[in-house]
This record gives structure tokens, C-alpha cells and sequence, in this order.
């Protein structure tokens, strides 16, 4: 029987929110500012007034644009060092640590940036899909390449993923409404699981 797991990040394994924890560990200051300003737009937001990968990448672009890879990838794998496991709910790392790796493949399915899911994602073995950062000669350019990795957007990077390998069983796991398109995909699906 070979299995598929797909697992949200944020809220799902985790407790809290990683993209503002780790902007704010890369600079304390600048996030402070960057948050003041992004204030009305995160209202907006709450509204459904504004455009959730818009507001994101003019968030994460106000503190990480102009940044070097090698900074970056430093400061995500320090966050990992200093995060983990705290940051993880126990049922969660308890549940992957006995994934029968032999016959189950298992995805991170984020919305969040691959910059600070990688090593969280190489920790547990699992490939990772997320919002891809957009490089350019090895300065974040505060863009995405291609679209935010949220509802229906999980769901083609898991077909373009998997091509044409089959599974007999394909399990998501995920905490909100981003997570719908997800749920519908699998065979089976679980709602706020760990929690």
C-alpha cells in the first residue's frame, strides 16, 4: 500500500504563523517599522478588502528585498536551529516521526516562503512545496515565481509534482479554508488533526 501524505505548514504542524516569527527574527527593527505601516493593509485584509498575496509580498519585500541568498538561507537555517522543536505541536512530530518512510512519501504543502520552510522540510525528510522566492544573480528580488502556494494553487504543484506516479492512498492534512482544495484532492483529509 503506497501512501501520500500531504501536510500544511503553518497552524497544522506548527503553533503559530512562521512568515511574521521569522521576519522578525531576520531584523528585529525593520520589522517593527515594516509592521506599522502594513497595519491598514493587514485591516484590509481581515476585511477581505484587500488581496492576501498581494499584502504578503509587500510585507516580506519590505524586509527581505535586496537581501543575498547567503544571508538569507543563513538567518532561515538559525531560525530553524532556534525554533525547533518548540515551535512544532508534539502530536504533529510524534505522527511523522512514525511515518512508515518505505511505502509513504510526505510533502510540506506551504503557503509560506521556501526560504524559511526548507529546513524544516530537509529535517523531516519531506519534499517541499511552497511560494518559491524569486533570486536574481542571488538577491532576493521581493517577488514570487509563479503564484502564492494556497488552495487551488497546492493542489497543481502536487499534480506537477507527482506527474503521472500513482498512490493507493493520498492524506492531507491541513487547519483552513486554504487547505479546501487540498481536502477535496485526497482520498482522505483531516481537519486540524494535531491540534
Amino acid at each position: 500500500m503506497k501512501k501520500l501524505y500531504l501536510f500544511d505548514f503553518d497552524g497544522t504542524l506548527t503553533y503559530k504563523d512562521t512568515m511574521f516569527l521569522f521576519l522578525k527574527f531576520y531584523d528585529p527593527a525593520k520589522y517593527s517599522v515594516q509592521f506599522l505601516k502594513h497595519i491598514p493593509l493587514f485591516a484590509l485584509l481581515k476585511l477581505k478588502l484587500a488581496d492576501a498575496e498581494a499584502v504578503k509580498k509587500s510585507f516580506i519585500s519590505s524586509i527581505l528585498k535586496g537581501q543575498s541568498r547567503h544571508q538569507i538561507e543563513k538567518k532561515a537555517q538559525q531560525f530553524f536551529e532556534e525554533n525547533y522543536p518548540d515551535l512544532f505541536r508534539e502530536n504533529a512530530l510524534d505522527f511523522i516521526r512514525n511515518i512508515d518512510r518505505e511505502h509513504t512519501e510526505s510533502y510540506i504543502v506551504s503557503a509560506s516562503l521556501d526560504i524559511w520552510v526548507r529546513p524544516f522540510a530537509d529535517h523531516f525528510n519531506m519534499t517541499m512545496l511552497a511560494t518559491q522566492s524569486e533570486f536574481r544573480e542571488d538577491v532576493f528580488t521581493g517577488n514570487f515565481v509563479g503564484k502564492n502556494c494556497n488552495n487551488q494553487e497546492k493542489v497543481n504543484r502536487v499534480k506537477l509534482q507527482l506527474g503521472d506516479r500513482k498512490f493507493d492512498k493520498i492524506i492531507a492534512f491541513g487547519d483552513t479554508s486554504g487547505d479546501k482544495a487540498m481536502f477535496k484532492f485526497a482520498n482522505e483529509s483531516h481537519y486540524q488533526f494535531f491540534h
